[in-house]
Order: structure tokens, then sequence, then C-alpha cells
């Protein structure tokens, strides 16, 4: 996946909290469509191994979060964490992260991944398949920058991270603006 190239259409299958529902557990499914999530808007999309990780848990998950104003004023739309993890995976883990901002888009069975290049097997882990960890600056269903950690491999023995860090993400875009003439 490079500049230029549009997102794959895939739906995904989310649940979303719904009061109507009543009970314990007041959600129900919704899907969301590629076009539900990036038509129309400028997006920083984020993609992880997993969720509940450490690197992911601690560093790029909170580091976009925190960031999201600077990202805003960037002109930045909306922030999307993505994993190869199903929805109620992804909203406890949303939930233990307090997340305001960052909203996550579970990948449950990989398709999004997959036809973007970047399904890994992580067997090595106990994980199965998921996601390599890249980072993209999507206008309108459309990759305008790509973060892609090096060493795409299965079974990597290392999780690089750095290049799809928020840090990177938001000096790129800061760059970008100030190149822009005036």
């Amino acid at each position: 996946m490079k500049a230029g190239a549009k997102l794959p259409d895939v739906t995904f299958h989310t649940r979303v909290r719904d009061e109507a529902v009543g009970g314990d557990n007041p959600f129900r499914w919704e899907d969301k469509t590629t076009a539900d999530y990036f038509a129309g808007k400028r997006v920083v999309l984020f993609s992880l191994p997993g969720a509940f990780t450490p690197t992911c848990s601690t560093y790029q998950l909170p580091g976009f979060e925190n960031g999201h104003g600077d990202f805003a004023a960037q002109g930045i739309d909306e922030i999307y964490c993505m994993s190869v993890n199903d929805s109620f995976v992804m909203n406890k883990w949303a939930e233990g992260q307090n997340l305001k901002n960052v909203k996550v888009i579970p990948d449950g069975s990989g398709e999004f991944t997959r036809k973007m290049g970047m399904l890994v097997d992580k067997d090595n882990l106990g994980f199965g398949m998921r996601s390599w960890r890249y980072a993209a600056i999507v206008t309108d269903g459309v990759v305008e920058a790509w973060f892609e950690e090096p060493g795409l491999m299965d079974n990597c023995p290392e999780d690089p991270y750095g290049v799809s860090s928020p840090e990177t993400v938001l000096k790129h875009l800061v760059e970008a603006k100030t190149a822009e003439p005036a």
C-alpha cells in the first residue's frame, strides 16, 4: 500500500452502545463500511498487532489519544485504531484505555488487513494472523501518506515500532503543512 492507493471496500462488524437495548449489556450489532469511516474525511489510521499488547497499550494508542488536539490542528478529522481483533475485544480495550478521541475499528476476520497487504502470521507469539504495524494519513478513502514499520514478514522475531508512531506521523503533517505554498 502506498500513497495514492484507494482503501479496500470492507464491511466491519461492530458493537455499539444502545441504551434502548437495556439490560447489563446494552450493545447491538452495527455493520460499518470503509466508506462510513473514511468518506469525506481526512483521517489518521493506525494498525497494530493486537489490543492489550504492551507497545500498543503503552505507547502507540496513548500517544495518538493524547496528541489528538495536535492532529486536529493539522487538519485531521478523526484518528482510527485498527487491529485484527473482534469488536468485543476492541471495545473493552478502548474502555480500559479511557479513549475519548481515538476510535477503534475491529477487523475481526482480518479482511481489511489482508486486502491492505498487511496480514502476517504471528504464530511464533501464539497470536495467529494479525496486522503488521503501520499508520496512514487517508483523505476521502485514498492514502495520502504511508508509514510502515520495517521488516514485514511472517513470524517476525521482533515488533518494530517507530515509523508508525504518533510522533512520526505528526511530524510529517507539520512538515507537509509548512511546505505548502502560502
